[in-house]
């Protein structure tokens, strides 16, 4: 029987931790189990809902009715007819037409464009825009014509 005690066998026994026994064990809390135990583990448990606080969704005002999406649309761009006199005798009133007279400039070149009766018109044109019915008079009392 030489060496005796390095012939034996290596026995390690290891305390098991416990689980789920206080904050203070290391495991407690959810003990170590991963997502599988909380709430977000549960069916019900609505996307929008933050443990009692009020949603986000509320904190926004209510869109109700008809044309709710008003302040995403874009607002026409307004020419008057005072603007219109730059335009030569007998021109096509379009997109281009203004684009080209620098009369739309600063990226408001997309908008929707719509021309009012301010002030007062001298010139004979063709509108090829929507326009008011005092523009659409004043147009026609000089002759012009409107084709929109």
């Amino acid at each position: 029987m030489k060496n005796f005690l390095s012939n034996l066998p290596q026995v390690n026994i290891k305390k098991k931790k416990r689980l789920g026994r206080g904050l203070g064990s290391g495991k407690g809390s959810k003990s170590g189990r991963g997502t599988t135990r909380h709430q977000k583990a549960r069916e019900s448990v609505p996307l929008h809902f933050e443990g009692g606080q009020g949603r986000i969704v509320k904190k926004y005002p209510l869109l109700r009715g008809k044309g709710k999406n008003n302040s995403i649309n874009a607002k026409a761009f307004v020419i008057d007819l005072e603007t219109l006199n730059k335009l030569a005798e007998n021109s096509i009133v379009s997109r281009e037409t203004l684009i080209k007279e620098n009369i739309i400039t600063n990226g408001n070149e997309k908008l929707p464009i719509k021309i009012l009766a301010n002030g007062q018109l001298k010139k004979k044109l063709i509108i090829k825009l929507p326009v008011s019915k005092k523009v659409k008079e004043a147009v026609e009392k000089l002759g012009g014509t409107i084709e929109s």
